[in-house]
């Protein structure tokens, strides 16, 4: 039998977490801002599948191996601060720029990857996931109602990165970012290369 306040406790604590600033939001809010709404649904999408896929890993149990794992964490760790680090240049190009960096002829595929990426190299989506299911397993829980909370969630962010690309990619919200670009820019550059360098600290102290 499902446990529906159990349901409930995991969906507001997984909405909590996904849905608060971090480098996937900010990357979406900013992909949105600057492309536009095909692009940020695009990058959103992609996002949304690297979530689902630690989800799959954590609901199976492999991410408490992967938690478990000095090893596997110190990797994504380096793989997923190098690449914040790379977000971050780029973001800091794009500021030091006179006018803005076209990006129409970034394909909807080459969005989704890169959004796909971020979430995928991201070592505390898993552990994330870990403690949000956690809230509402116990040893009585049965892989039916595991597996309800990990589609609840996924859907959850799917519609988060959904609603963020749109909020996002609205003319008043795009006009403000094309006036104040080279600040959003920079703002978003140095919240990377802090998230990178953070990650990176953290591979090293292991």
């Amino acid at each position: 039998m499902v446990d529906f306040v159990d349901m409930g406790a995991v969906a507001l604590a997984f909405l909590v977490v996904t849905a608060s600033p971090g480098p996937a939001t900010i990357a979406l809010a900013n992909v949105s801002m600057a492309s536009g709404r095909k692009s940020g649904l695009h990058f959103g999408l992609g996002l949304s599948f690297g979530l689902a896929f630690w989800g799959l890993i954590a609901a199976s149990g492999i991410g408490a191996i992967l938690q478990a794992s000095n090893h596997a964490l110190v990797i994504l760790k380096i793989v997923g601060g190098a690449y914040l680090l790379w977000l971050a240049a780029r973001s800091a190009n794009s500021a030091c720029q006179q006018t803005a960096i076209l990006s129409s002829q970034i394909s909807s595929d080459r969005w989704l990857k890169r959004g796909l990426f971020l979430n995928l190299s991201n070592p505390k989506a898993v552990v994330a996931w870990m403690a949000t299911l956690s809230i509402g397993t116990n040893d009585y829980s049965h892989a039916g109602q595991i597996a309800l909370m990990t589609i609840l969630c996924v859907a959850l962010g799917f519609i988060i990165y959904t609603t963020y690309s749109l909020a996002f990619s609205l003319p008043g919200v795009m006009a403000g970012y094309s006036t104040f670009r080279k600040w959003i820019d920079g703002i978003v550059a140095g919240l990377f290369a802090v998230a990178g360098f953070g990650l990176l600290r953290s591979a090293w102290n292991k």
